[in-house]
């Protein structure tokens, strides 16, 4: 069957409703408008004909008659999910559903495939992320998610573009993979006859363009990390990185709050909200706990940086986690803390002062030393953003990369590479910066309420199918 090639629609579902919300029941408006989209319910009452017609923007009835339809039989028998295109008047029936009374119509595209249970949409989890475009026509629920998330990101640009902050792209094909501790995708370049490997982090290069004068800058973008899949990862994913000069991680964590509570604003109109049935706030200044603080009160005794390797592994060992040989305190400290406290954290709240062990990217602490000027925040028990003082002495960049090297040679799968270019940059000169990273699809799934990271991705990574 020959479909047209295009159609003229110049309404929407929100717009009528919007429009002409004020008619009585019965009343005709004398106004022709032309609509289009998926049909997602058909009934037939002899000479009358119902159907509801879905667009991007939500839903209108429409309303035939034999005597004034076009083709009213064919209507009549058209599948559920056609696309269709119509011109008819708007006009509230008599038992008050407002409508637009077929007069002419056309069949844009046939739907070849049973969209499920019109009342509970498609519910095979296979099915709804293997066939996305389906679910979101059957499921509203994940088309507002989606849209949350859009709404989302275009309230970070704007924010960051308000503060000065300039977009930046940088490379996905990487010589080595550096930035963060994460394993990486590897893939070959054919005319380069060399491997290269999939970012698993912007950083390194946003830190570069500040060394080339650009003193603030942010990128949105694709990062990949060849881990597991679960409710709360997916090996591909949204990073958003800030940079800017002259700050440290204390300003950064008074930007970072700010903005989260402003894109709840943007996109929610409030701070306050219900995440998975507990109340959640979004809402300004979170509370600043050091990780040894946080993780001596979860297991009842002072622990720091500096409390014995010897009795880190005691501590450990009794919560079932096996110590690796080349851990030293910080890196104990920072298993206790996530053994014992990131579940707890509920409303966003900030973790502060890391070890130098697990922050190789990270400025020392002024006070102590052995710690860095390290943040995370955390909300509903995970991770949410990143963010330290940079590290900007070349030397010790060096040393803290070959402390790297040596973990990957102890197995380390997750240490990072040393990353000459790099250094070599920072001996350019990089002013005193701080940086930020959150993960947009953890944010997202606050914003739209959902405890799986599959349902704001449009399309989540998925094992292929095999014949």
């Amino acid at each position: 069957m020959t479909t047209p090639y295009r159609f003229t629609q110049n309404a929407f579902a929100l717009a009528l409703h919007q429009q002409f919300g004020h008619l009585d029941d019965g009343e005709e408006s004398g106004i022709t408008v032309s609509v289009a989209g998926r049909l997602m319910l058909m009934r037939r009452q002899g000479k009358l004909a119902f159907a509801m017609m879905r667009d991007s923007s939500g839903e209108i009835q429409l309303f035939a008659l034999s005597s004034t339809t076009e083709e009213f039989e064919e209507f009549a028998k058209l599948h559920l999910g056609d696309w269709v295109g119509i011109v008819g008047e708007v006009v509230r029936t008599k038992r008050g559903e407002l409508s637009v009374k077929v007069s002419t119509w056309v069949r844009l595209a046939e739907a070849q495939h049973n969209f499920g249970d019109k009342w509970a949409g498609i519910t095979d989890y296979e099915l709804r992320y293997r066939h996305r475009e389906a679910d979101l026509w059957a499921n509203p629920g994940s088309r507002v998610s989606l849209v949350r998330r859009s709404e989302l990101v275009r309230s970070v640009r704007q924010r960051c573009w308000a503060q000065g902050f300039m977009e930046v792209e940088t490379p996905i094909l990487n010589a080595i993979p550096t930035g963060a501790a994460a394993r990486p995708f590897r893939t070959h370049h054919n005319a380069l006859d060399t491997d290269f490997y999939l970012r698993i982090a912007p950083e390194l290069w946003l830190k570069r363009l500040v060394v080339g004068g650009f003193e603030r800058v942010f990128e949105l973008g694709r990062v990949f990390r060849n881990e597991g899949v679960s409710p709360r990862h997916n090996p591909e994913f949204t990073m958003f990185e800030l940079y800017c000069a002259y700050w440290n991680y204390e300003d950064m964590m008074e930007f970072t709050e700010s903005l989260v509570e402003g894109v709840a604003l943007d996109v929610l109109g409030t701070t306050e909200i219900e995440y998975q049935g507990r109340p959640f706030s979004f809402a300004a200044p979170w509370p600043r706990r050091t990780m040894a603080e946080l993780a001596s009160e979860a297991v009842g005794e002072q622990v720091s940086v500096h409390t014995s390797r010897e009795r880190f592994v005691e501590l450990l060992s009794a919560r079932g986690i096996e110590v690796h040989p080349s851990w030293g305190s910080g890196r104990c400290l920072a298993e206790l803390f996530e053994a014992t406290c990131e579940e707890s954290l509920w409303n966003p709240i900030f973790v502060t002062d890391f070890p130098v062990e697990v922050s190789p990217l990270a400025r020392r602490h002024q006070v102590d030393p052995a710690l860095t000027e390290r943040f995370e925040s955390y909300a509903v028990g995970r991770e949410l953003s990143n963010g330290f003082s940079e590290l900007n002495d070349p030397v010790e960049q060096r040393a803290r990369f070959e402390d790297q090297a040596r973990l990957a040679a102890e197995g380390e799968l997750e240490a990072m590479a040393i990353d000459e270019e790099y250094i070599r940059a920072l001996e350019w000169g990089l002013p005193p910066t701080a940086g930020l990273g959150v993960g947009i699809d953890r944010l997202a799934m606050l914003i739209a309420d959902e405890a799986n990271i599959r349902e704001i991705i449009a399309f989540p990574t998925l094992k292929p199918l095999r014949d």
